[in-house]
């Protein structure tokens, strides 16, 4: 963990923050496990961050490949729009 540049370490915090980034894609990419990626976010976020943080991705299916409901591609919700062009279609 201590090898990562600071670019790294902010891509790993991104990756971290969003919802449909497994923690797998992260010890692909930067060889961290769950556990290191919870103590450098630990280490880099404000405490209060770090605390909504875990609330956050705690019980959190998309973070752990096992746990998701799809097993290929991204998720859609069915309420979602489809985009097509650059405009959003209506229904």
């Amino acid at each position: 963990m201590e090898s990562l540049t600071p670019q790294e370490i902010d891509r790993v915090i991104e990756m971290a923050w969003e919802d449909r980034t497994p923690f797998d894609a992260i010890r692909k990419q930067f060889s961290l496990k769950e556990a290191d990626v919870i103590a450098l976010m630990r280490r880099e976020l404000l405490p209060k961050s770090f605390e909504r943080w875990r609330k956050r991705v705690s019980g959190r299916a998309t973070k752990h490949l096992k746990k998701r409901t799809f097993t290929s591609g991204t998720f859609k919700c069915d309420a979602q729009r489809a985009i097509t062009g650059n405009r959003i279609s209506k229904r």
